[in-house]
């Protein structure tokens, strides 16, 4: 069967999305589509057709008069997003331990070396990086797509809270812990211990991110 390739607009929403994913803007910020085009060398249409379908799966909001934001969570929904993210990446993170083979668990391995080494620098941006690849591997080899496009559409909602936690110290002195005992049972082909790690990874993470809510 013949395949499409990407169009500029497929292109320019995935990036976007990715954007968001990884907190590249922040809650409440107003996107300006030209600024957007520039940056990614594309036209304003691409930008905001992108834009428009970021706003029909809940990522931004389209305010009268203003355009496109980044809208802001409250405490009582970013709790709600908390509970679905411990249900849904809790269970692809023990599907994924339990499917990983050697090369994956290598990955994982390199990919937790990278943020503590980003931490070390205080790079927020290699930290994220490598944290959103740590989790979509593991996710991945779930082998579930629907259970991967629910995740990543949660991720869409808390993304943009994500950069906040390099403006807690104490955040960075924890929040790989549990990548690190992840890697361990992973280690021990323990695949409950790895879904009890990413568990406590997501709730430490929301712990100090729940001060910036709206």
């Amino acid at each position: 069967m013949k395949t499409t390739a990407p169009t500029q607009q497929d292109e320019t929403y995935a990036r976007l999305r990715q954007w968001v994913t990884v907190g590249q803007f922040l809650p409440g910020e107003r996107l300006k589509i030209h600024a957007i085009a520039d940056k990614l060398g594309v036209g304003v249409m691409p930008v905001r057709a992108a834009l428009q379908r970021l706003a029909a799966e809940g990522a931004l909001v389209n305010v009268p008069h203003a355009g496109m934001q980044v809208p802001k969570l409250s405490l009582a929904e970013f709790d709600d997003v908390l509970q679905t993210r411990l249900l849904l990446e809790g269970e692809a993170a023990e599907r994924g331990a339990h499917r990983l083979d050697a090369a994956g668990v290598a990955e994982l391995l390199a990919l937790e070396q990278k943020m503590r080494e980003a931490l070390k620098a205080n790079d927020a941006k290699g930290y994220l990086d490598a944290n959103e690849l740590f989790h979509l591997h593991l996710y991945q080899a779930a082998a579930s797509p629907t259970l991967l496009s629910l995740i990543e559409t949660v991720w869409l909602k808390v993304g943009p809270l994500s950069n906040r936690l390099f403006e807690v110290p104490a955040s960075l002195r924890v929040i790989n812990d549990a990548h690190g005992d992840a890697v361990m049972a992973l280690r021990l082909r323990d695949s409950a211990g790895v879904r009890r790690a990413i568990e406590k990874d997501l709730f430490v993470a929301a712990q100090f991110l729940r001060p910036f809510c709206a």
